[in-house]
């Protein structure tokens, strides 16, 4: 078995990650049972992405892999959506890590794993016996009556784990006590929200659960983020404290409203929103509630997966409601759709590299001169990327470009997000109130344009 050619191909699959640790993680295992593929996986806010996988050769496997950060990964044979079959283990960069898969459980080989591994190790032995009831409970008739005394059992031990035990690396140090503490959370509610033979009645949960509160973890992103099932653990836990605080699980934004009430943190927040937006089928119904809960959708990724979310349920229909967009014109000042209400609104999306977009700008200008004194305002929306608005700027100057000249900032902003803008130039239409005329109208070198406009006018 040649691990070398094993540890190329993992090293392969990670083409196009940037690099940020100055070693490498060399990774050598052994799997015990019958499996497709073992894979490995980084840690991306409070989930877990899939960013290499090894095909066992004579039950050998290997990765070699560049950690773009310092923290838990997750190897396993398991999928993104749960802890099962699934090992956290610590890396910064330079570790060796030799290991053998075993149904159900693992085991570290030799004494070259790093001591934050071995710390991990001895968690995973004392934690196991519930994990295996909690998460790795097919096969098993495990119920609360078996699993409450065990819980609680660890739950004592766990509180003097750490005593003589350090790494020698601080920021370790610190972490493993939010991933003990999110460990026994994960564990503790994902029994309570899976199917069992028999349930146990509020008056019935172990002291534990009395410990365990979603206000608790939720002061930061941290604990939930850099956990790889943190969010998942979190929206277990809310459920949970739902039902000791007797708070019924209603739909729609009352329901919504006394899940939030019990987060901290507004970007943790957020993600319950997406969750919430997640499930609903038709825009009418997405808007009302999105349109509530915006302030709350504030990072980049929030706003990716607010996008992903909407644009299935997007018909564009002539009448419904356009984007409210908002960017800043040559000066820097920023010009909105909502402040031009009382104006047609034409949107010429383009970019200083686009030759057919170039084409355009003579017919764009004489058609600026029709509708000059007219309630008409056209909008040119750069599409050049951020490092390239000199040079839009300069073209501007160059060509005496007029109308209202945007950035958006890159092909990926926000509204040719909204529109599916694939291609461009393309052009878009406005009423005086901000409702959508059409998302893909003629060109200016076509007079139809200029027929739409003065129709629009004339309404």
């Amino acid at each position: 078995m040649n691990l070398k050619l094993i540890f190329s191909a993992a090293l392969l699959s990670l083409t196009g990650v940037f690099v940020q640790a100055q070693q490498a993680v060399k990774i050598s295992g052994q799997i015990n049972f019958e499996r497709k593929a073992v894979k490995l996986f980084e840690v991306k806010e409070g989930k877990v992405a899939e960013i290499a996988n090894a095909v066992p050769q004579n039950n050998k496997f290997g990765f070699l892999f560049y950690p773009k950060y310092e923290g838990i990964y997750v190897i396993g044979t398991g999928n993104e959506a749960g802890p099962s079959e699934n090992y956290t283990f610590y890396f910064k960069g330079g570790e060796q890590l030799d290991l053998t898969l075993e149904p159900k459980t693992y085991a570290l080989n030799g004494t070259s794993n790093s001591k934050e591994n071995v710390i991990l190790k001895q968690w995973h032995d004392l934690t196991d016996p519930i994990y295996q009831k909690s998460v790795n409970f097919a096969g098993q008739n495990s119920t609360f009556v078996d699993y409450f005394p065990l819980q609680e059992e660890i739950v004592a031990k766990s509180k003097t784990f750490l005593n003589g035990k350090s790494s020698g690396n601080p920021k370790f140090d610190k972490a493993i006590k939010d991933i003990m503490e999110m460990d026994l959370i994960s564990y503790a509610t994902n029994f309570i929200n899976t199917p069992r033979s028999a349930h146990p009645g509020l008056e019935e949960y172990s002291d534990f659960y009395s410990t365990i509160k979603a206000q608790n973890i939720t002061k930061s992103t941290s604990k939930i983020y850099n956990y790889p099932w943190g969010q998942r653990a979190l929206t277990s836990l809310i459920m949970i404290n739902m039902r000791q605080d007797n708070k019924p699980f209603k739909p729609g934004e009352e329901g919504l409203n006394t899940r939030l009430s019990y987060v901290l943190n507004d970007t943790l927040k957020g993600n319950i929103v997406l969750d919430n937006l997640s499930g609903l089928k038709n825009y009418g119904d997405y808007k009302t509630m999105a349109d509530k809960f915006s302030n709350l959708i504030m990072t980049k990724s929030q706003k990716d997966r607010n996008n992903a979310i909407m644009s299935p349920l997007l018909t564009y229909k002539a009448g419904t409601d356009a984007f409210q967009f908002s960017y800043p014109d040559k000066e820097g000042k920023q010009v909105s759709l909502a402040s031009l209400k009382g104006k047609v609104v034409l949107v010429d999306v383009w970019a200083t590299w686009c030759g057919p977009c170039k084409q355009e700008i003579p017919h764009l200008k004489k058609l600026e001169e029709q509708m000059h004194g007219k309630d008409v305002a056209i909008i040119s929306l750069s599409t050049d990327a951020v490092k390239d608005k000199d040079k839009w700027l300069q073209m501007i100057k160059d060509e005496n470009l007029g109308g209202i000249q945007l950035f958006a900032g890159g092909p990926g902003n926000e509204f040719s997000q909204y529109y599916k803008v694939n291609t461009i130039p393309r052009f878009l239409v406005f009423d005086k109130q901000g409702k959508i005329v059409t998302v893909d109208s003629p060109r200016p070198s076509n007079p139809a344009l200029k027929e739409l406009l003065e129709k629009e006018l004339a309404k």
